[in-house]
């Protein structure tokens, strides 16, 4: 039996979805600046947190097409990717709705770095 690498294997089966993410962030039912804002604080949140695995969540398009929010929240995580905040992308399947798989770089020390700041914390004078 050969041995795949786990990026490989995720590809050989299908894309990741929301059964294999750490968090999920429904967007659906926001408007554009709700969606934006939402997004922009996770962005922000995650450069302190050690890497984890996001879904959003999108709602599809209306009946009759018309706009929603995959292009507009899509170049906003190109923008966070090209600055390298996150590691890996991708739409969600087809089985779990519209959204995007996301992969955040996180800080990989952050979690030693809370229990660090607690040990090494100077006792209080009162």
């Amino acid at each position: 039996m050969p041995h795949f690498e786990p990026d490989y294997a995720d590809k050989l089966l299908g894309s990741l979805g929301i059964s294999n993410a750490d968090a999920v962030l429904d967007l659906r039912g926001a408007n554009a600046p709700q969606a934006e804002a939402s997004l922009q604080d996770l962005i922000e949140r995650s450069l302190f947190m050690p890497p984890r695995a996001v879904a959003i969540r999108l709602d599809p398009p209306p009946e009759g097409g018309g706009e929603t929010l995959f292009l507009p929240v899509g170049r906003q995580l190109l923008e966070a990717r090209r600055r390298e905040w996150i590691a890996r992308m991708n739409p969600l399947p087809a089985h779990d709705g519209l959204g995007y798989f996301v992969v955040f770089a996180g800080k990989e020390n952050a979690a030693q770095d809370d229990v660090k700041d607690e040990t090494s914390a100077p006792p209080r004078s009162e």
